[in-house]
């Protein structure tokens, strides 16, 4: 799936969990976009001469829907088309911006001379090993690099300049904010690999520009080389030129200086003018190799990986379809009954309670979803060798731990448990908090209690759904 679509099924999947009750996509809605979609789908493979793919089915879905949200809310409609503008910035305006700051760098600094010791062709040289330098610390603590992307100008960069439309119903507010989120998240790695590929072509650009600078104005001017200083001597300057200049001269065969010829470039002596005036070509010879080497080479080297992945992310963007909406649309779009797998964790789930988690089944995969009751897991008991032992009868659509919210929630059990679930089920994992044995609660302590069970699930990296096993079916979900 393309990352314009994803987008789009994102922004979608967003409205459809935000409005629960059906305000501003009411049922028919869904209904129709679902029956129109697969018939698009399947039209569209007919013509490809291919089978029908369920990425093809959401995405046809996602513009009906979107199509029809657009013309009941214009602002939301304006919304849902919005781009950011990145790829337009990224890819032309920095990189262009950094060859015109490389072409105008040396010519403000020193118009008349190729300095020995230019500061701007010095510091483009510094600050790229820098960089370097920077790479592989980022690649010793990915986390950390991840976390310094995570600021408000690559949001943009993911959803644009903008904030929220107001004047909206507030369950499509609510799923703006929510989707605005969620994808910024799941597309970072793709804008992390546009903003890699700018920068590196910008730096590349900008010293390709001071070498444009230095042999155009070579052409109508005679360069004379030289250097002065108020701190270095010759000897000190004839050192650090050799660790500057000799891995050029051995790769592109240039011509070699020595200390006694540095001493005699220093500008202000008398005897050297005809000296200086002569040697201007060698020595934009070597700056011009030690950009392209030090510079120009390693930064397009990195610039074609973060090219390439983005180009592929943008592709094939990675959207987990292995969600609990997902599977249920994929009922919808023909494919096979999904399982909801239960595992109680220390929960004796009585009759009423096994009638209710069928409806969740429903809820949560489809109409023709099936639920597989397995046997509680005792408390202290290793969850991780009975889910394992339990998965091995076969693998189900999705499996969910059922906790009772009348117990606390122990890190060492509720949260080994849940630990145990994601990895063996990956992000996806759910975990099902039933409420029904707090009824005698009030409306306060209630909430906290909720919350303090679905900050402890998002902190294990679950996905809570609150659940009241003893409630009517059309009050089962309390809230997710």
């Amino acid at each position: 799936m393309k990352e314009q679509a994803a987008r789009a099924v994102l922004l979608v999947k967003a409205v459809e969990e935000a409005d629960q009750a059906r305000e501003v996509l009411t049922e028919d809605d869904r209904k129709y976009a679902t029956r129109t979609a697969r018939e698009l789908a399947d039209w569209d493979a007919s013509e490809r001469k291919a089978a029908a793919t369920f990425p093809s089915f959401l995405e046809a879905r996602a513009e009906q829907i979107l199509k029809r949200l657009g013309a009941r809310h214009p602002a939301f409609g304006t919304f849902a088309q919005r781009h950011s503008g990145a790829a337009w910035v990224l890819g032309w305006f920095l990189p262009l911006a950094g060859f015109l700051l490389g072409v105008g760098a040396d010519r403000i600094a020193d118009p008349e001379h190729v300095d020995l010791l230019s500061l701007p062709l010095l510091l483009i040289i510094l600050w790229n090993v820098l960089v370097y330098v920077a790479i592989v610390v980022w690649a010793l603590l990915p986390k950390r690099g991840e976390r310094l992307f995570r600021s408000r100008w690559v949001r943009r960069v993911s959803v644009g300049k903008g904030g929220i439309p107001r004047r909206l119903p507030y369950s499509l507010s609510a799923a703006m904010l929510e989707f605005v989120g969620q994808w910024t998240r799941i597309s970072m790695s793709l804008n992390a690999a546009r903003v890699a590929r700018a920068l590196h072509l910008s730096a590349a650009a900008l010293a390709v520009g001071a070498i444009v600078s230095l042999y155009s104005r070579g052409v109508l001017t005679r360069y004379s080389a030289g250097w002065e200083s108020t701190f270095l001597d010759a000897h000190d300057v004839y050192t650090a030129l050799s660790w500057l200049f000799g891995p050029v001269i051995a790769l592109f065969n240039l011509q070699g200086f020595s200390a006694a010829e540095i001493a005699t470039l220093q500008f202000g002596l008398d005897a050297n003018a005809q000296t200086l005036a002569d040697n201007g070509a060698r020595w934009v010879h070597l700056y011009a190799g030690a950009l392209i080497l030090y510079v120009v080479v390693p930064r397009v080297s990195l610039a074609i990986p973060a090219a390439f992945r983005a180009w592929r992310l943008k592709r094939r963007f990675p959207l987990d379809l292995d969600q609990p909406y997902f599977r249920k649309l994929s009922q919808a779009a023909g494919g096979e009954a999904g399982v909801l797998r239960v595992v109680p964790y220390s929960f004796s789930v009585d009759e009423n309670r096994s009638k209710s988690l069928e409806s969740v089944a429903v809820e949560q995969l489809g109409d023709r979803a099936h639920l597989r009751l397995l046997a509680p897991v005792p408390y202290g008991v290793d969850a991780a060798a009975t889910l394992h032992e339990q998965g091995s009868s076969g693998a189900p659509t999705v499996t969910a731990l059922l906790f009772s919210m009348g117990a606390t929630p122990e890190k060492e059990n509720h949260g080994a448990a849940i630990d145990a679930l994601v990895a063996e089920g990956g992000e996806g994992a759910t975990v099902l908090l039933d409420q029904s044995a707090l009824v005698r609660l009030d409306a306060a302590r209630l909430r906290e209690r909720v919350e303090l069970w679905r900050e402890f699930c998002i902190f294990h990296g679950a996905q809570p759904f609150v659940v009241d096993l003893l409630a009517p079916p059309d009050k089962l979900r309390e809230s997710a």
